[in-house]
């Protein structure tokens, strides 16, 4: 039996193998799901089993898996591709007889009622339908959504969104990685369904003040209508597709959508999760370093 992690090279799927071997699983017995063999050549180094497949190529996730594994799906990050991909994915599950079957969906699950989340949806029906025994971890939004797109910001001193005063529960990406590792060398976990968030809620005006304090440069919030959000991001080169989906989560973020703060992430790591204004400071910081050097 090994922990399956797919999309290991991945943002996400890195750190939890990173939390994995922080939390004592042996090296030998975690399993890395990568397409590429190269790209996953600093996993190999620490003794972890390469498993080559594509979410894309179905007959290359036959050998995926193996009876009694505990499995992360981390979700595909193709929108418009992914209920293929991860119809695959189940079924190669499945087929193996796993133990448990991992996750990583959105947050409000069935009830969430915005466009990126219908694979989302889609795919936990799949798992449900596949009898397989599951684990919904059912994601928040990552702090790093944000001060990854921290560039422009600072260049021009503002944050634009067309959120209005919606507010965001985020937490840090190694949180949600943190309750992945939880799940799946924990018990209790079957047939379990987790809505996970940061421990607090903010606004886009909260943003742009942490920007604002961890810069010391002085940076608004411009709230836009959803047109002129659209045509902003189309016009820094955002595909339309994408930036049409931006503007939907905005839209969802001021119903609420992904303010939700039910505790069950800081429950599963236990302890706090990472404030925003943290995550802030350590990109601002980063971006710094890396323009100086």
């Amino acid at each position: 039996m090994s922990i399956v992690v797919t999309g290991a090279t991945g943002a996400l799927g890195r750190l939890v193998i990173d939390e994995l071997l922080a939390r004592g699983v042996p090296a030998g017995e975690i399993a890395a799901v990568v397409r590429d063999k190269e790209k996953a050549a600093p996993l190999a180094a620490l003794g972890i089993e390469l498993r080559i497949a594509d979410y894309n190529a179905p007959e290359t996730l036959a050998g995926a898996f193996r009876s009694g594994d505990r499995v992360l799906m981390i979700s595909g990050n193709e929108v418009g591709r992914r209920v293929a991909q991860h119809s695959a994915v189940i079924d190669a599950a499945k087929a193996a007889a796993v133990a448990q079957f991992a996750y990583t969906g959105i947050l409000g699950g069935p009830d969430a009622d915005f466009d990126l989340a219908d694979e989302h949806r889609a795919t936990e029906e799949l798992i449900l339908a596949s009898g397989l025994p599951y684990t919904f971890l059912r994601n928040g939004w990552y702090t790093e959504n944000h001060t990854g797109n921290l560039a422009p910001v600072l260049a021009h001193g503002a944050v634009l969104s067309n959120a209005g005063e919606g507010r965001v529960a985020s937490a840090a990406r190694a949180d949600y990685a943190a309750a992945a590792a939880a799940v799946l060398t924990g018990e209790g976990h079957l047939d379990a369904a987790y809505e996970l968030s940061g421990d607090t809620a903010w606004s886009f005006t909260e943003y742009a003040a942490a920007v604002a304090e961890a810069s010391g440069q002085e940076i608004a919030y411009h709230a836009v209508t959803p047109e002129a959000h659209l045509s902003v991001l189309t016009g820094a080169g955002v595909p339309a597709p994408f930036a049409e989906i931006l503007v939907d989560v905005d839209l969802a973020v001021e119903r609420g959508r992904l303010a939700g703060t039910s505790g069950d992430l800081a429950r599963l790591i236990g302890r706090p999760t990472t404030p925003m204004a943290v995550t802030v400071t350590e990109a601002v910081a980063s971006a710094r370093a890396g323009s100086a050097g």
